[in-house]
């Protein structure tokens, strides 16, 4: 039997590639979750809808006022109520058209278009931001799957070590703190994968919020295999047209149009009244009395500007400067964010590298070391176990490198706006 064991550790200590489970649910690619991202992210057509009503208001900003129909009687006499014995009593119907400062309408205009500019903008910033998160939220669960596997696959095998070890102190070969060490290691290793679950749970919430529910339960593929990302000044070049930024310049041209129909409160508003008044009755030499056509042009005396033209301008001209300087600030934020990511995705390519090349041959060599040497009996068990946790933590560490060098990935995709 403690042969058997042996030869079972033997079997169990190279790298396998980790089998698929047997399923009936299809495997969840990423490209997958990608498209049931977008497909169901309401989130972006909000803003779609904003930019078509803003565009809407840009149409209707521009045009003119409704002219107001006026109408009523004029210098009726109070002593008699007559309507036909005064000259000047009439019945009157009248147009008035006001024309604001043609630069208002404009700038109103310009404004509305501007803030239609800015809802587009953040929609596509909206989609990119949808797609990092599904992607980190797919790695999640991705890492948890795998570290999962890796554990319940070392759960086999540490309970191979503990029969190992209850088997040598059966015979008086070993101690009892050999079995001890074991069946500690194996309810260590108990406690992680309960662990392991919970947060492939949670992973799995996250996931189904993007992906839907299908993401609850379907098993996922394995890594996408992406290419690397552009040369890093190709990548800042890419920022310029970044929809975070195009958002922010948007509201920039907003403000501008803002302090534009701010300073046009400077300019008179004008206004024409056209009305027709009819009068009944006679004159006093017997000639009918004549209807009247009436003509009128208003004109507004900006002239008292301290407490509110200025007021306004002054507010406008802050709102401007504001709005470049969030600018300013985003721009410098987008560019520290992909440098530091640039190198940490470099960083982690060089470990991963090092991990697949030199540490997992070297960890899989030590703990193959271990066991036949505590099979011909000139090892510790010790040793040994540290072997194989070491060699589990190892493989651990590799998968979750792997995936974060694709998170690092998926990182610089959203800031420099390339595909993967």
């Amino acid at each position: 039997m403690i042969r058997a064991a042996l030869l079972a550790l033997g079997t169990l200590l190279p790298a396998a590639a980790l089998a698929a489970t047997p399923t009936t649910v299809p495997a969840l690619t990423l490209a997958e979750a990608e498209r049931l991202a977008l497909a169901e992210e309401p989130g972006r057509e909000a803003l779609l809808e904003r930019a078509r009503a803003f565009s809407d208001t840009a149409v209707a900003a521009a045009q003119l006022p409704d002219p107001q129909l006026q109408f009523g009687a004029a210098n009726l006499p109070l002593e008699t109520g007559d309507f036909r014995t005064e000259g000047m009593t009439h019945m009157r119907l009248g147009v008035r058209q006001a024309f604001p400062p043609r630069a208002q309408r404009r700038a109103a205009s310009e404004q509305a278009l501007a803030g239609g500019r800015e809802q587009r903008a953040a929609a596509e910033a909206r989609e990119r931001e949808a797609l990092k998160a599904v992607r980190n939220a797919w790695l999640d669960v991705y890492v948890e799957e795998r570290s999962l596997a890796l554990v319940a696959e070392s759960d086999a095998l540490f309970a191979d070590l503990v029969a190992v070890a209850r088997s040598q102190y059966a015979v008086g070969r070993r101690n009892q703190q050999d079995v001890l060490r074991a069946e500690l290691e194996q309810s260590s290793l108990d406690g992680r994968q309960i662990a392991i679950e919970q947060r492939q749970s949670v992973a799995r919430s996250r996931l189904a919020r993007w992906a839907g529910a299908h993401a609850q339960a379907a098993p996922l593929a394995e890594l996408p295999h992406w290419t690397s990302p552009p040369a890093l000044a190709a990548l800042r070049a890419g920022l310029a047209t970044h929809p975070a930024v195009a958002a922010a310049a948007a509201r920039l041209e907003a403000a501008e149009a803002a302090l534009d129909m701010a300073r046009s409160s400077y300019r008179p508003s004008w206004s024409v009244d056209v009305s027709y008044a009819y009068r009944d009755g006679a004159l006093p030499n017997g000639a009918p009395r004549s209807d009247l056509f009436s003509v009128t042009a208003s004109v507004g005396l900006p002239l008292f500007t301290a407490n509110r033209q200025d007021r306004r301008v002054a507010a406008a001209e802050a709102e401007q400067r504001a709005a470049q300087a969030s600018l300013d600030d985003l721009r410098r934020w987008l560019e520290g964010e992909l440098s530091g990511e640039y190198a940490r995705w470099q960083a982690l390519t060089r470990r991963v590298a090092l991990h697949e090349g030199t540490i997992r041959p070297q960890a899989d060599a030590n703990a193959a070391a271990a066991l036949s040497s505590y099979r011909s009996e000139a090892g510790d068990f010790a040793d040994m176990m540290r072997a194989y946790i070491d060699d589990l933590q190892v493989r651990l560490a590799s998968v979750a490198l792997r995936v974060e060098r694709r998170r690092s990935h998926a990182e610089l995709a959203y800031l420099g706006g390339f595909p993967l």
